[in-house]
């Protein structure tokens, strides 16, 4: 049963900065938050590229849930409160069809490799764009030896769910982080990238520097902790983080 959390009169409002896969959990202890403080709670979702840009440009916001090397570098440099941060979850990269589609077979390397190979057409999150399963996945084409290959046939998408790219036809097989893969109706998870090329996404949060509901901000993140936003975490095919 949730209890209230008693927290200063004046904070009466929560924005939250989320980055990628971790944003459904994010939203869901958001939820859970409202409804045992009465503060309301805002969760503005981007790639982690849009993140970082927005934060040094100025941006308010009480709460930033992004990859630790951006939220590290963010601290550093004086946008964060260091000593209030905490990692939240790890998620990995996988591989989706069209739900009906026949999957490939990826649970090695080489299998992987031909996979993408035989595929007329692969989504993924653009580089470009910030996303970090994108920036992954370029350096990794270049190590299997398909740069080129994989060029002819990305399907590049600047944010937001790649998995609905096969949804939509635009192409036959999405990498991405296996939480966004799980929210897009009719994509199929195949499964997640072989162990010995798998690269896992850690996400932390941190109280903003300047934030007016500091205290409140605070309270916020140490939900992440509780049972319920670990089961949430699990349930969207993220994997709790630890201290």
């Amino acid at each position: 049963m949730s209890t209230l959390i008693a927290l200063p009169a004046a904070a009466d409002d929560l924005k939250i900065l989320a980055a990628g896969a971790i944003a459904p959990v994010v939203r869901t202890v958001a939820a859970d938050f409202e409804q045992r403080s009465g503060i309301h709670v805002t969760v503005e979702n981007a790639t982690a590229g849009v993140m970082d840009k927005r934060v040094r440009s100025g941006a308010a916001f009480d709460v930033l849930v992004v990859p630790d090397g951006v939220l590290d570098g963010l601290g550093k440099d004086g946008y964060l409160n260091l000593a209030s941060s905490r990692p939240i979850a790890r998620v990995g990269i996988a591989v989706a069809v069209k739900q009906g589609a026949p999957s490939p077979a990826i649970a090695t390397v080489a299998q992987f490799r031909k996979a993408l190979l035989d595929a007329p057409s692969v989504a993924l999150i653009d580089p470009k764009a910030g996303g970090s399963s994108g920036i992954y996945l370029e350096k990794l084409f270049e190590k299997l030896g398909i740069a080129a290959q994989m060029h002819a046939k990305e399907v590049l998408v600047p944010g937001g769910l790649v998995a609905e790219k096969l949804v939509d036809g635009s192409a036959a097989l999405a990498l991405h982080q296996q939480s966004e893969i799980l929210q897009v109706k009719g994509a199929h998870l195949v499964g997640p990238l072989p162990a010995a090329i798998q690269n896992y996404t850690v996400y932390a949060g941190a109280v903003g520097a300047h934030s007016a509901s500091a205290v409140a901000a605070r309270a916020f993140l140490t939900m992440f902790a509780e049972p319920a936003a670990r089961k949430a975490i699990e349930e969207h095919g993220l994997l709790p983080e630890d201290r």
